[in-house]
């Protein structure tokens, strides 16, 4: 019997590594959590104080691209000795503590999976704020990134076929089936998921490469170029026309999907002269073998709710595209 014990004990401590040493890890619980909701594990009066202010200046930052305010994170704070059992199955968490030593370390499936963890450790009130401070951006990034994944891994459990729009346009989405194909031309697809109250929305066409200059000219040329097609082809009430919201200038950014080079741009649409608005991303992928750039572009239309989440999900499909080989 002892030595029985010997072996099973032994042969369960083996199982927890892989041959090369590290923890083996397909026997933790599924982690669980809405999207873009993450645990922040540190001491109430840390919390209370100018840690926390510190982590919700960052991590509950306004959106970009929204037209009201809503934060980066939803988020939840426990004390470290409530964080244990199912506590620690939350797919996102940073955990801010007061130590022997400054660090900060990114961990993956620490305690679930899928799982990312921020540690955060100071050896005082001011070094934590200083650490937050100076690696804010590093640890968003990676949330954000998980959740990303997440949210792809979700919509890939019931998906929309789409031959045709590879076959017209080169390109392949991976969109949940809940979305339908609203229009569909050689060359523009207008995808549509009906929602409550209003509905998101997926465009897909194509402009040649000269359509967005270079520099100080992009934005402009991208507010030209949507307004034009976009409020050609989208079908609105006699006398509206989709354009760019006018009173807020968008936000542009660069970005990569699928290997290419694309400007990702953040604002908000509006009916002109109908008192219908929302938010919208699109991303201008420049694709050189094929002279010209192709436009990936998710708005919603969701009067008096929160559309964070609505645009984290339009992110998520169109960030899937992959283009034909």
């Amino acid at each position: 019997m002892r030595l029985f014990l010997t072996l099973f004990i032994g042969l369960s401590l083996l199982s927890c590594n892989n041959s090369d040493g590290k923890r083996d890890t397909r026997y933790l619980p599924s982690s669980v959590g809405n999207i873009n909701s993450i645990q922040i594990i540190m001491e109430n009066d840390l919390w209370n104080g100018s840690v926390g202010e510190t982590l919700r200046k960052y991590f509950a930052a306004p959106t970009d691209g929204l037209p009201q305010q809503e934060p980066l994170f939803s988020m939840n704070q426990m004390a470290p000795a409530n964080f244990s059992d199912f506590a620690r199955s939350y797919r996102g968490f940073v955990y801010v503590k007061i130590g022997d030593k400054d660090t900060v370390s990114l961990k993956e499936n620490s305690y679930a999976r899928p799982q990312t963890g921020a540690f955060v450790t100071g050896t005082s009130r001011e070094s934590l704020v200083q650490l937050i401070e100076n690696n804010h951006e590093r640890i968003i990034a990676t949330l954000k990134q998980a959740e990303l994944k997440e949210k792809q891994r979700r919509i890939k459990v019931s998906t929309l076929k789409l031959d045709s729009l590879e076959e017209r346009l080169g390109v392949s989405l991976t969109i949940s089936s809940a979305y339908r194909v609203a229009l569909a031309k050689d060359d523009f697809y207008w995808l549509r998921k009906d929602l409550k109250s209003g509905s998101t929305n997926v465009i897909i066409y194509e402009v040649p490469l000269n359509t967005i200059g270079q520099d100080s000219t992009v934005i402009g040329d991208i507010i030209t170029m949507r307004d034009s097609i976009s409020g050609d082809k989208l079908p609105v009430e006699e006398g509206g026309r989709f354009i760019t919201e006018e009173a807020f200038a968008p936000l542009l950014f660069t970005t990569e999907i699928d290997g290419k080079f694309a400007y990702e741009t953040k604002g908000t649409w509006e009916v002109k002269d109908q008192w219908m608005a929302g938010p919208f991303v699109n991303y201008a992928i420049r694709d050189e073998a094929n002279d010209r750039y192709l436009i990936l572009e998710g708005f919603t239309y969701a009067p008096s709710v929160e559309k964070r989440n609505h645009q984290f999900e339009l992110e998520a499909i169109l960030k899937s595209a992959k283009f034909k080989k």
